[in-house]
């Protein structure tokens, strides 16, 4: 049985239900899983593998909630980077209607690498358009080359422009192919054991781009499987006016009404919900990804994360597409959110601790696991470990670690276990080329954003 050491670590933060701090700490890992975690003294001095963590602060790997990996591949492009959502999306949807398995696996293999030197061990991508080709299994192949822990998001549009829809019909997909493929990737790849590295999510796109029929059929066909759903919902103003005028509901009271809401739904962005609905979210243990850069970014607001975590809602961070963003470091998203409640709410909104905790365990509660989100015997070796000794922490790890890595400039990880595999280590992949996926990913991006748009001469 292959064992892993983490020895001698400054700092570590547990997360656990006893909220411990350890310091002079080590991690014993067999087969994938925490055995033991305390004073160094106390634990193994040797095993198959052992990284030294002196100096460094242990975090449990953070769990990203809501992503677009293929965003990767157009990132500040003009004509983006000033407007709003729904301009946004009007203007992306040409150019990502020429995405190929191979930009898409490029697209997967960065967002990833990004995400797992911010310390991320555990994400979810949402791609809701397949052109040419793209299935959810070139994600999946490359996220488990790469070894990151997965949740692969069947999304879909199904309502066109001529449907009233906002995507141009060309990048929508007839609704029993969409099902269709849907029960195939979860019959598929879908694990529901503890410890999965890979899970399958029903995810139609939002209420503007699918119909109320697949919402509906999607959330009965995830049921039978026993598989979660995640939509886009209550993102910005411009979404709420759409469904009132469409559907004769506000998003939220919509969502209700489709079988939206419980504890096996999470929605991204969740900005405009009203006081009542948030009430609902909260009674029904509803999941929510907060998304503050990318919220930020397109001006959609300020969502209500202290009201929704008071309700009781299940709460979590993503990072959002990477063109929204635009970057995949969920260490930096932490921040955001903690920084963005403040400037709503006052000094006292949101602390440090608080917004790690949404970013590691409250991650893991949205995306119905048990297994990840803190550090403790039988949980999953998923952790991540930072230098206090840096330049971005100088003057600040000394005082308080974990607050350092929240308040000061977010620094690359020392190191990235998954599964008790170290995927980063000296901050360094262990198996990824770095220079050779950028330059080929940055090939892949010029040739999609300059080629010609759909219904261009």
């Amino acid at each position: 049985m292959a064992t892993l050491l983490i020895r001698d670590a400054a700092h570590v933060e547990t997360f656990d239900d006893a909220d411990r701090v350890l310091r002079d700490a080590s991690i014993f890992v067999r087969d994938g899983a925490i055995e033991a975690i305390g004073p160094a003294a106390d634990l193994p001095r040797e095993a198959d593998r052992v990284v030294d963590a002196r100096g460094c602060i242990v975090i449990p790997g953070l769990v990203n909630t809501h992503h677009h990996f293929y965003q990767t591949l157009t990132r500040a492009v003009p004509g983006t980077q000033d407007v709003e959502l729904f301009d946004w999306l009007t203007t992306l949807y040409p150019i990502w209607a020429r995405l190929t398995p191979e930009s898409l696996r490029s697209a997967t293999a960065v967002a990833c690498a990004e995400l797992l030197l911010s310390g991320c061990t555990t994400s979810m991508d949402h791609t809701y358009l397949w052109p040419n080709g793209c299935r959810v299994d070139d994600e999946i192949e490359v996220a488990r080359e790469i070894g990151i822990r997965f949740h692969a998001a069947r999304g879909s549009m199904s309502v066109g422009q001529s449907q009233g829809g906002l995507p141009p019909d060309a990048v929508v997909e007839d609704e029993p192919a969409i099902l269709a493929d849907t029960q195939r990737v979860i019959e598929t790849f879908h694990d529901a054991k503890r410890f999965a590295m890979t899970r399958v999510v029903v995810a139609p796109c939002s209420p503007f781009s699918v119909s109320p029929d697949l919402m509906r059929q999607s959330a009965a066909l995830a049921r039978s499987y026993g598989v979660h759903c995640h939509t886009h919902l209550a993102e910005t103003l411009d979404e709420e006016r759409y469904c009132i005028e469409k559907f004769g509901y506000r998003p939220v009271e919509l969502a209700e009404q489709l079988g939206w809401l419980g504890a096996d739904v999470w929605h991204a962005h969740m900005v405009h919900p009203s006081a009542a609905e948030v009430a609902t979210l909260g009674a029904t243990q509803t999941g929510v990804a907060h998304c503050p850069s990318s919220n930020m970014r397109l001006g959609s607001g300020i969502a209500p994360i202290r009201a929704l975590v008071d309700a009781g809602a299940r709460v979590g961070i993503g990072v959002d597409g990477s063109a929204s963003n635009d970057s995949s470091s969920l260490l930096d998203e932490v921040r955001h959110a903690m920084l963005l409640q403040r400037v709503g709410r006052g000094a006292k909104a949101a602390s440090a601790r608080e917004m790690l905790r949404l970013g590691t365990r409250g991650g893991a509660a949205v995306l119905g696991r048990d297994d990840v989100g803190y550090l403790a015997p039988g949980m999953a070796a998923d952790f991540a470990g930072v230098r206090i000794d840096s330049l971005a922490l100088a003057g600040g790890a000394v005082h308080d670690p974990l607050a350092a890595l929240v308040f000061c400039r977010p620094p690359n990880v020392d190191f990235t276990i998954v599964n008790g595999v170290p995927v980063v280590e000296h901050g360094a992949f262990t198996k990824l080329d770095v220079e050779r996926l950028v330059a080929k990913h940055n090939e892949l991006a010029r040739a999609m954003v300059s080629a010609p748009r759909l219904g261009s001469g």
